[in-house]
């Protein structure tokens, strides 16, 4: 097995080109949002990548065999969910609220790998990364200054978070199915193929079919195939390969960050005061949760070597 690399100069500005691609995709989404359906947009680009991504899987490799393919079309389901909710919330809140509470996914990850996996046990560190992240989401969702409860923007900042959800969930089935074993291409394939198949007759469903190719609409389609669906993860499972995962995790926190300043650059969003708060308490909590006792055992390392 290759021995995985600390984090050099090339991986770090890798990761932050990774971490500005995925934190402008919402932001893009929503600026093509009147010529094309943020879901629509989601069904016709999974369904797109999924033909690109299919040649780049193993020679040899059965995507039909069920003990893949059952947990492969669970997976597809749970992908599509996160989706479908990444999408409606696009029509209530901000791209900046959606791209913060989506990346509560690790939070919900942890916790419930903890239960599952003897090695996923969570230390004290990681479980007062949970209370922090918890207390930023309260934050955000309640200390609301002329705002009501029942507002358009909560209704979507929960469907966001519900997205947040449904993505551990997708990361949970992964880690304790027979998928765990295949080829990331493999299960992104299963992905892909099972948005676009859910998530077409839900757009058609909900009437959000119509489709005006503006250069707008065609800019979001080619940079959410080629750039998102393809090169950003593609890139993601190359450094994965090369690189700790610990390392390359804590630049992913700048996601969130992306996003909020890309939604008030190409949106004109505004970001209340209490969210800024609030992310920032669930950007620290995601942090100690994800890579915490790394960065501390780091920590001590480097005191004992002094």
């Amino acid at each position: 097995m290759q021995q995985r690399k600390a984090l050099d100069l090339q991986a770090s500005g890798l990761m932050i080109v990774l971490c500005m691609i995925w934190g402008i995709q919402q932001v893009v989404l929503k600026l093509a949002a009147l010529d094309i359906s943020p879901m629509m947009q989601i069904a016709l680009r999974s369904g797109i990548a999924a033909i690109l991504v299919y040649p780049l899987i193993p020679k040899g490799t059965q995507l039909f065999n069920t003990a893949y393919l059952l947990p492969g079309i669970g997976l597809a389901v749970l992908f599509s969910a996160e989706f479908l909710l990444v999408a409606q919330a696009l029509s209530y809140t901000s791209a900046a609220h959606t791209v913060v509470l989506l990346y509560t996914a690790p939070i919900f990850v942890a916790s419930g790998l903890h239960w599952k996996l003897p090695d996923e046990q969570l230390k004290p560190l990681q479980w007062g990364g949970i209370a922090v992240a918890f207390m930023g989401i309260m934050i955000a969702f309640l200390a609301r200054e002329g705002q009501s409860l029942s507002s358009q923007v909560l209704w979507g900042d929960f469907m966001a978070l519900g997205a947040g959800m449904m993505w551990a969930l997708t990361t949970i089935s992964l880690r304790l199915s027979k998928l765990s074993e295949a080829a990331p291409t493999q299960t992104l394939f299963y992905q892909l193929l099972g948005a676009f198949i859910f998530l077409l007759p839900i757009a058609y469903a909900l009437g959000q079919t119509q489709i005006h190719w503006s250069t707008l609409a065609i800019f979001s389609m080619l940079f959410h195939v080629l750039v998102m669906s393809l090169f950003s993860l593609m890139l993601w499972f190359w450094l994965l390969r090369k690189y700790l995962a610990n390392g390359l995790g804590v630049f992913s926190f700048l996601t969130p960050v992306f996003g909020v300043l890309f939604g008030m650059l190409f949106l004109n969003e505004t970001v209340e005061f209490n969210f800024i708060i609030g992310t920032i308490l669930v950007m620290f909590g995601v942090m100690l949760v994800s890579s915490g006792q790394w960065l501390l055992e780091k920590w001590q390392k480097k005191t004992l070597k002094v």
